[in-house]
């Protein structure tokens, strides 16, 4: 089991879904998180009670991941309520579909900048508190690698992005000894892509397990990257989709 305790983490993203798995996964292993919502304070709060009875500290901070003040605004109010900060996840992020040559680019712009630019942001903002140990984590897709089938392209552009990102900033902060690592899941049972959607049984189809990952098993890999055992993991990517892309 990772020992997190005493470790204070914030988690973007992180009332629904995988943020939302990940944040409790965090505070089951003994770190305090924090987390950041867009619109749903109620669902928030349940991610904070859950927080809590593990008996770790919650807290939960609105920000939308494509402002810049807010973002730095979360950063702030996260250090100053759990007392610094030691681990970063970028895990919000959008999605759409559709073929490149019908796609609304102002949508697209949208996407991109929660996507690509608000992991950066978070990262800066982040950077300045992190000390020897720290960790930035963030969420992909395994659409990063590879694209098995039409309409997702733009989508796939975003996740790409957040390789470069990953492998420069590992070799930035890695002489500080703050490591910088990508979680790329693949299907996963949320509500945005629920295990019995339209597209599930062929989602299913790619994957050599035959199922969609529960968002806990990619929490999971999270926490590991967080803990101890992955002091010489930097600059990583770690795929956790069934042997989807294999």
């Amino acid at each position: 089991m990772a020992n997190l305790a005493g470790k204070r983490a914030l988690v973007t993203g992180g009332s629904r879904g995988i943020g939302a798995a990940i944040a409790r996964a965090l505070a089951e292993h003994g770190a305090d998180v924090a987390i950041t919502y867009q619109s749903s304070a109620e669902r928030a709060a349940e991610v904070v009670d859950s927080i809590g009875e593990f008996g770790q500290r919650g807290f939960a901070v609105q920000a939308d991941s494509a402002d810049l003040q807010a973002i730095r605004r979360a950063v702030q109010e996260s250090v100053e309520t759990l007392g610094g900060l030691d681990i970063l996840v970028n895990s919000a992020a959008v999605g759409m579909s559709g073929a490149i040559a019908e796609i609304d680019l102002d949508e697209f712009q949208t996407m991109m900048d929660i996507n690509v630019r608000g992991p950066l942001a978070f990262s800066q903002a982040a950077i300045p508190h992190l000390a020897h140990g720290g960790r930035i984590i963030s969420i992909g897709s395994a659409l990063a690698e590879r694209v098995p089938f039409p309409g997702v392209t733009p989508y796939a552009m975003s996740k790409s992005a957040l390789l470069s990102f990953t492998r420069g900033l590992s070799r930035e902060l890695g002489p500080q000894g703050i490591t910088v690592n990508l979680v790329l899941p693949g299907s996963a049972n949320t509500d945005a892509n629920p295990a019995e959607g339209e597209s599930a049984d062929f989602q299913r189809s790619l994957s050599s397990i035959g199922r969609f990952a529960e968002p806990r098993e990619i929490a999971e890999a999270v926490v590991f990257l967080a803990g101890p055992a992955a002091h010489m993991v930097n600059g990583s990517t770690l795929t956790v989709d069934g042997g989807a892309n294999a």
